[in-house]
């Protein structure tokens, strides 16, 4: 069973359509990853589920909720604040540039979320957070700040702060596109053990080869359309449309 659903998806900046119809579902406990070039609607997509940008056309659905009511006069009509919320919080998104808080602590980082997005007590909250903070490999950075951690252990620790809320589905833009990349190594290592885990996720990513070793499926992307999609020994190593070809022939040549 489908845990979310996206359906017909458009989205427009200034008229201009970014996403073109996008269509796709993620079964429980599958690593759907999205691959194409830069301004493809990779992380439109990503923004849109996460009700970071308001959607034009088309419906999300989580589970059994939609996201959108209805259509009025052409113009979508989100559910109530009650639904959209819920659906929210099965969400949890891993940028691309860490956002955490500068001010507060690793252990504050993760703890937070816990206290005031789930209502857990502090001691419950913080003996949670060391626990993911182990797991990602920063159990020695709790009462480090942002500023005094590479950008992997940064990293690492915006992926347990996401994990902190339990949400149902992972979504992570361009984990690595910030990182130099001696330190890709560390958090690639961590998002494959999460597949391994069986963790529902949608990831968007450069990191093709990485792409090939964790994806259940790969999708790949252009002008704001899905060109192809399939497991990724089908789309990755033997595509059929030449649009897919031809961009991943310039990863082959490296």
């Amino acid at each position: 069973m489908a845990v979310l659903e996206v359906q017909n998806l458009i989205k427009k900046y200034n008229e201009v359509e970014v996403l073109k119809g996008v269509s796709l579902k993620v079964e429980k406990g599958e690593t759907l990853v999205i691959i194409g070039a830069s301004g493809s609607g990779k992380s439109t997509i990503l923004r849109c589920i996460n009700q970071l940008e308001k959607i034009d056309s088309g419906n999300i659905k989580i589970d059994e909720d939609l996201m959108i009511k209805e259509y009025k006069k052409g113009k979508a009509v989100y559910q109530s604040k009650d639904i959209l919320k819920k659906m929210n919080l099965k969400c949890g998104m891993v940028f691309q540039n860490f956002n955490l808080f500068p001010h507060m602590t690793i252990l504050q980082n993760v703890t937070e979320p816990m206290i005031y997005v789930l209502g857990k007590n502090k001691e419950e909250a913080e003996k949670e957070a060391k626990e993911i903070l182990e797991k990602m490999g920063l159990q020695d950075k709790a009462k480090a700040y942002p500023c005094d951690l590479s950008g992997g252990q940064q990293q690492r620790a915006s992926i347990a702060r996401t994990l902190a809320i339990h949400p149902e589905i992972l979504f992570m833009d361009e984990p690595t596109s910030a990182l130099d990349p001696e330190l890709i190594g560390e958090v690639l290592k961590v998002i494959k053990t999460l597949a391994e885990d069986k963790r529902t996720m949608v990831i968007v990513t450069h990191e093709i080869q990485f792409a090939k070793e964790i994806a259940s499926r790969v999708i790949f992307m252009d002008d704001g359309k899905i060109v192809e999609e399939g497991l990724p020994e089908e789309v990755i190593d033997n595509p059929k449309k030449e649009r897919t070809k031809t961009f991943l022939q310039r990863f082959r040549k490296m």
